[in-house]
């Protein structure tokens, strides 16, 4: 099901392999079953949670890591394509995980190397483990996804995280998504296609005031600087949503506030210790279903 697989893209998953997945990790523990494996992390971009939860997850595992964060501590300062900086590491590694600026990195990265690769994140386009991650958060903390109103608030252009986490929900059977943005950060178009061909019913809104009592799930987001392809229209949209705490208040009791992390000011720093926020569990919860999906690519079961 898993071994030898690739990670590109959510996409590529059925709901069946996630909630396996999703077992694996909940029953996983620290031990050598990856003895004598390498992982290889290819971080192109900056990182904290993804690049250090995989390289604990594989040291949990009983594995080791090589790797590098920046294009500058690399041959690709001295002119090195990313094919031929993909083929040195498969050569030393078991597995790569790669982060990059430009979408379809990854793929062009699986498509020359023999081991597994898996997406840490590229461009505006794919980060599948993370929605791994926040899926299974919600399976934790709520014990199910079908059903669940969810509400993504923020970048939902520019944001993988965001895009990712929204094409997982719609294989779950969740019963309305509110798409919570300014017009200018509105999902693309081929997301909001995949969302009518998927028959989730959804809502695309300005008011995250209406939406923060109707919904058992609330994903905010940053709004990414580093991904507008003009700077002036990032001015335009900053600060334009923040999850106060009189907001989070009036959430229904038992729903929960997830973040991908890391946050700026889009939550006031209060929320922090509101019992409906999980999104520092979410993180921790990274290092389990990263174990699993490690130890399912590099050894099956």
């Amino acid at each position: 099901m898993f071994r030898g697989r690739d990670v590109l893209s959510i996409l590529d998953f059925s709901a069946s392999e996630l909630e396996h997945l999703f077992r694996k990790a909940s029953t996983i523990r620290q031990g050598n079953g990856l003895r004598g494996k390498i992982l290889a992390t290819a971080f192109f971009e900056p990182s904290t949670r993804t690049r250090l939860s995989f390289e604990t997850a594989m040291l949990k595992l009983g594995g080791s890591v090589i790797g590098f964060g920046g294009e500058e501590a690399t041959s690709l300062a001295k002119g090195e394509n990313l094919a031929d900086t993909i083929r040195m590491l498969d050569a030393y590694a078991d597995a790569i995980v790669i982060r990059h600026p430009l979408e379809g990195a990854a793929k062009l990265a699986a498509e020359v190397a023999e081991v597994p690769v898996i997406n840490g994140g590229d461009g505006k386009q794919h980060h599948p483990t993370q929605a791994m991650v926040d899926l299974y958060t919600i399976r934790k903390e709520m014990g199910r996804i079908e059903g669940l109103r969810v509400a993504l608030v923020g970048d939902l252009r520019y944001g993988r995280a965001a895009t990712s986490f929204l094409y997982g929900l719609c294989k779950f059977g969740v019963e309305k998504l509110f798409l919570v943005s300014p017009p200018s950060l509105r999902p693309r178009e081929e997301v909001l296609e995949f969302l009518r061909s998927s028959g989730v019913e959804h809502e695309l809104t300005e008011d995250l005031g209406r939406v923060v009592g109707e919904v058992e799930v609330m994903y905010v987001t940053r709004i990414q600087k580093e991904r507008f392809p003009d700077p002036s229209e990032f001015e335009k949209v900053k600060g334009s949503y923040k999850l106060t705490v009189e907001l989070a208040e009036r959430m229904k009791e038992g729903a929960i506030i997830l973040h991908p992390l890391p946050k700026v000011d889009e939550i006031e720093l209060g929320v922090d210790e509101n019992e409906h926020a999980r999104y520092f569990q979410q993180a921790a919860y990274a290092v389990p279903v990263r174990m699993a999906l490690l130890s399912l690519i590099l050894k099956g079961g």
